[in-house]
């Protein structure tokens, strides 16, 4: 069986989440979250049937870390920088690159890592991107929000499109 995932929203309807529809259901059944779309099956209970959620909203606003300052992942990158190398456009071996090496004091923060293919990473190596004419395509920046969202789940459902369109 494939896993169904739910949108969370935040009670101001800003996408912040994605989880299981088990989580969605303790999170209704908890009253913490109201149904804003759900699925054509229900979900059979002991004693009664509960609408399978699609889109939950929280009751209650809570606080979300910036977008710099979640935790950055090699997927969340790549679904930044569009699953590309920042340098030659290659869709193929990709990795991590440090646009300021480590070596030289740079971070792994997400204003100083790029996707990178293979041979360009090894053709900049420790080297400073002036040094050797090799310059990002785009300014590494914090990814924007609704890309948490994508690395999530697999494929992104057409009824979640009009709650992320404002993301």
């Amino acid at each position: 069986m494939v896993p169904q995932h739910v949108l969370v929203l935040n009670a101001s309807y800003e996408p912040i989440n994605v989880c299981s529809v088990r989580r969605a259901l303790v999170l209704l059944l908890k009253d913490k979250a109201e149904i804003l779309e759900h699925r054509p099956r229900a979900i059979r209970g002991v004693s009664r049937e509960y609408p399978s959620p699609h889109v939950i909203r929280l009751v209650y606003r809570v606080k979300v870390p910036r977008y710099e300052a979640r935790r950055m992942s090699r997927r969340a990158l790549f679904a930044r920088d569009g699953y590309t190398c920042q340098y030659c456009g290659s869709r193929a071996k990709l990795t991590v690159d440090h646009v300021v090496p480590r070596s030289r004091g740079g971070d792994s923060s997400w204003f100083n890592v790029v996707t990178s293919c293979a041979p360009c990473n090894a053709r900049k190596g420790d080297a400073l991107c002036h040094e050797v004419q090799m310059y990002p395509r785009s300014k590494p920046r914090p990814p924007r929000p609704d890309v948490f969202i994508d690395v999530a789940t697999p494929r992104r459902p057409e009824a979640w499109t009009p709650y992320l369109a404002a993301a």
